[in-house]
């Protein structure tokens, strides 16, 4: 509605008339051209991203929204396309659900040139085929001494499907009691080995296996013993197992999974055995993960005898089990360049921890935001480690943050303790305390 003053022989005339709302509906051409939308044409196409401004105005039209609302609406309606970045302020190194270890950045590097078109199995010198993936196996070989060949496979419960398969199938897997586990989202290893067409023949009481036990149940339908780590749980008091140095003298194939995916011993955690060691220990096979303690991508590892890496990687199951040009580029880079997230989170000074903490809650503090540094306890995660703690730092928040910093951009997970929101720093690397500090200074607002 417009006011208009008219003067008719010197007389105010004031009259009203009505204007069309619909004229204020901003122009297509000006949503799509605002700063807010131009990413968004470039990552999902000018099409889709119309279609949401259309629908957004016809609200408009319609009266449902005001004019002015058609930018934040057409963005609320637009799908949020892609994985959203997170900080990881969980205090769990290697956290499933946020996608285990985080690449390095040479990895990430190696990941963006093997995007276009690369020599993954094809050899430049001659001009002919070559083996897939055979700079990321050779780095892994270097990486494993104790192994004589390797091969990889897209994560580790393929491994042990695909080793199943390869030597066990209508044969007999002897296995403990106390090492049949779940290893996660309600997927158990008696079940998935079961799915291969081996039997599992257990041994020995869930707290108490013996060698005796195995070497009783070794017979003519035996296709291999199966040594589990049991990696996200601890049994203690009267319990025992045997190593797999006690294992090695059976006169079948000794396979054992790792399970958390360290090659050599870790000082940090001298419980947690490593692929070298049960190598050199007389494991015939060792399966391991990619993604947990070695810090690379998703993928399963097999180190071991020669003979039998061949027998596994010639087996037509492995084809469906292999993995892609970017999963190998990122394992070479992971293997080939020191850095690394998950090392560098694992190995963090507790003292330089408190000293962020600190750091950051002063500067909270100075924005209006009531926080405190405090110490806290971290964990390995990933099925890795279970009950060691490591000391950490974090900075406690206001518990009702939690769900808005969870919601923001970048999202930042933290844990709700004790009535508080705690922010722990271990697995935050020291480059991203700016981006913690500006999403909580956002977040309250």
């Amino acid at each position: 509605m417009i006011g208009i003053i008219a003067r008719a022989g010197g007389i105010a005339i004031s009259r009203f008339v009505m204007t069309d709302p619909r004229r204020q509906i901003p122009r297509t051409d000006a949503v799509l051209d605002d700063p807010r939308f131009t990413p968004l044409v470039g990552r999902m196409g000018r099409d889709r991203v119309k279609t949401a401004v259309n629908a957004a105005q016809q609200r408009a039209r319609d009266g449902e929204i005001g004019p002015s609302d058609v930018y934040d609406e057409a963005l609320r309606t637009l799908p949020d396309d892609g994985p959203r970045p997170v900080i990881n302020a969980t205090g769990v190194l290697l956290h499933t659900n946020l996608g285990r270890a985080p690449l390095s950045e040479a990895a990430l590097d190696a990941v963006r040139i093997a995007g276009g078109t690369t020599d993954v199995e094809f050899d430049l010198a001659t001009g002919h085929r070559g083996r897939r993936g055979r700079a990321a196996l050779a780095a892994l070989g270097r990486a494993v001494p104790a192994a004589e060949a390797v091969h990889v496979v897209n994560n580790n419960a393929a491994a042990l499907v695909l080793v199943a398969t390869a030597l066990a199938r209508e044969r007999e897997i002897v296995i403990s009691r106390g090492e049949l586990v779940e290893i996660g989202d309600g997927f158990r290893l008696p079940e998935l080995l079961a799915s291969t067409g081996a039997r599992l023949r257990e041994v020995g009481t869930t707290n108490r296996t013996s060698v005796a036990d195995y070497a009783t149940a070794i017979g003519p339908q035996t296709g291999f013993v199966l040594k589990i780590h049991p990696s996200n749980y601890r049994i203690e008091g009267f319990a025992g197992t045997p190593s797999v140095s006690d294992l090695a003298g059976l006169e079948v194939p000794l396979v054992a999974d790792i399970g958390s995916g360290l090659l050599a011993p870790e000082p940090l955690l001298p419980d947690e055995p490593d692929a070298a060691t049960w190598l050199r220990a007389g494991a015939d096979l060792v399966t391991a993960s990619g993604d947990k303690l070695l810090g690379g991508p998703q993928c399963g590892l097999l180190l071991g005898r020669a003979g039998l890496v061949e027998l596994v990687r010639r087996h037509p199951l492995a084809r469906a089990l292999r993995v892609d040009k970017l999963t190998l580029a990122a394992l070479e880079a992971t293997l080939v360049h020191a850095a690394n997230p998950t090392r560098d989170a694992l190995r963090a000074d507790p003292a330089e921890l408190r000293r962020r903490a600190g750091a950051l809650a002063v500067r909270l503090a100075a924005a209006g935001v009531k926080a405190e540094a405090v110490d806290t306890g971290a964990a390995v995660g990933g099925g890795g480690a279970p009950c060691v703690e490591l000391p950490s730092a974090a900075v406690a928040v206001d518990a009702a943050l939690a769900g808005p910093l969870r919601r923001g951009t970048p999202a930042v997970v933290g844990r709700v303790e004790g009535g508080r929101c705690l922010l722990d720093l271990r697995a935050v690397p020291p480059g991203q305390d700016g981006d913690l500090l500006g999403a909580v200074v956002a977040t309250c607002s």
